[in-house]
């Protein structure tokens, strides 16, 4: 069987993210010490993992928050096995929300954090400026805006 950006093979076993609750995967983050986190995000589950929670972004924005929002953020997750960091760009206007990989537009605000804070920070484990004081999150650009943008998005909650 072939990978597409929602099913891979591991173990043997079809993976198919789509299908992930939001709450359930908090849940498991939650649950998960960071090294069993860094093992995930060191494996060939990293890619499956970090394009369905930025997929997801456009599902769980804040349409009221949003409005009248024109900001780009480019997001940086450190840490991939090969030594790179994989990138995504979202997009925030007219309301909505769109996610990409290609960094094309310049950006309100830039994001860097490792892989393990990241998955904390999106399962609302970590806070952003929690992890920025403790110099886990490097922040470019809009510094009031990058406080801002946690919330912009309803966080799953651990069920």
């Amino acid at each position: 069987m072939e990978n597409n950006s929602e099913t891979t093979m591991l173990g043997g076993q079809v993976i198919d993210a789509a299908s992930v609750d939001p709450a359930e995967f908090a849940a498991n983050v939650a649950r998960a010490s960071d090294e069993e986190l860094a093992q995930a995000m060191s494996s060939e589950l990293r890619g499956l993992i970090l394009d369905e929670i930025f997929k997801r972004m456009q599902q769980h924005v804040r349409a009221d928050r949003v409005r009248g929002v024109q900001a780009v953020i480019h997001w940086r997750i450190k840490g991939r096995p090969d030594g790179g960091v994989d990138e995504y760009q979202v997009v925030l206007e007219n309301g909505q929300c769109t996610v990409g990989r290609e960094l094309d537009r310049e950006p309100r605000v830039a994001i860097e954090l490792d892989g393990v804070d990241f998955l904390r920070l999106v399962t609302g484990g970590r806070s952003g400026p929690d992890l920025f004081m403790s110099g886990k999150l490097q922040v470019r650009g809009d510094l009031v805006f990058a406080a801002q943008v946690q919330g912009l998005f309803d966080i799953p909650k651990a069920a």
